[in-house]
């Protein structure tokens, strides 16, 4: 179960943080996440509570206000293949709707199977 955060600086319009949304679930699905295994969130912050380098480390145009961070937690066990295969798609999609992908840093974040409670405090994967 793959949980997405997706932090903007305000103010974004529904249609970009859906845009990006969609797209990484769909890259995520590509990967062999199950269609309706979909959680997702947004953080919008104001410019002073959300700060980052333009440039860091090596891109080819600086980050502006648009610059998405986006945080996939998901069980451990995921290849690099996978997680390589997961951003090409995704900065494909991102791109083809109009994103400057220099814009979008992707960080992966994972925990055991056994971290997690879909609900009714069970432990499946237990």
């Amino acid at each position: 179960m793959p949980l997405v955060t997706i932090t903007v600086r305000k103010p974004k319009p529904g249609k970009f943080k859906t845009l990006v949304l969609d797209a990484i679930h769909t890259a995520l699905v590509s990967s062999g996440v199950p269609v309706t295994d979909k959680f997702q969130r947004v953080i919008e912050l104001d410019a002073e509570d959300f700060r980052f380098d333009p440039g860091y480390p090596d891109l080819t145009s600086e980050r502006n206000d648009d610059f998405v961070l986006i945080e996939i937690l998901w069980s451990v066990g995921r290849s690099t293949k996978v997680k390589k295969k997961l951003l090409t798609e995704l900065m494909q999609l991102l791109n083809n709707a109009g994103l400057n992908t220099e814009n979008v840093m992707v960080c992966f974040k994972e925990t055991a199977w056994e971290n997690w409670s879909f609900g009714g405090g069970r432990l499946i994967h237990t």
